[in-house]
């Protein structure tokens, strides 16, 4: 029989879900994982893409992130250059973490720019959903649930097929 800790999930995100669809999809997959995690979300503002540069953006953005990630999480960075897991080998990447001892994970999704390479280094892992391009609100989304299907698969409960 195996001993699962208390374990916390924070998804940090770069800008709101403005859609309503959107906050409902992120509101189940958040009640879902909460059976297994507790789990909270912070939204940090976006900037102004045509005001600044890129750099700039991307800069500031980074700024607000790093200061919302509580000390001793075990930081997941979405990148679109970042490792390229199936649902089981990210299962098995929490269940190790846990294993090891982790019980806090911070989740970070970037703004429409992505994330700086400041919150890149920060991370433990740079986790890239897709090869396709997502937007940073449906990444969220992708990342709430595929977070619910590895506990789901850690668990050996029904759902994965």
């Amino acid at each position: 029989m195996r001993y699962y800790q208390t374990v916390d999930i924070l998804i940090l995100a770069v800008g709101k879900l403005k859609e309503d669809y959107l906050r409902l999809a992120a509101a189940e997959y958040a009640e879902r994982l909460a059976r297994y995690a507790r789990v909270s979300t912070v939204e940090v503002p976006e900037e102004a893409i045509a005001s600044r540069p890129e750099r700039s953006v991307k800069s500031l953005e980074a700024e607000r992130v790093l200061s919302r990630i509580p000390e001793g999480y075990h930081v997941i960075a979405l990148d679109r250059l970042g490792k390229e897991m199936t649902s089981e080998e990210l299962a098995a990447y929490i269940e190790k973490q846990m294993t090891a001892g982790a019980s806090r994970f911070a989740f970070v999704v970037g703004g429409p720019l992505g994330l700086d390479d400041e919150v890149l280094t920060r991370a433990n892992l740079r986790l890239s959903l897709s090869r396709l391009t997502l937007t940073h609100q449906l990444a969220r989304i992708f990342l709430l649930e595929q977070v619910y299907r590895s506990f789901k698969i850690i668990r050996k409960e029904p759902y994965h097929y």
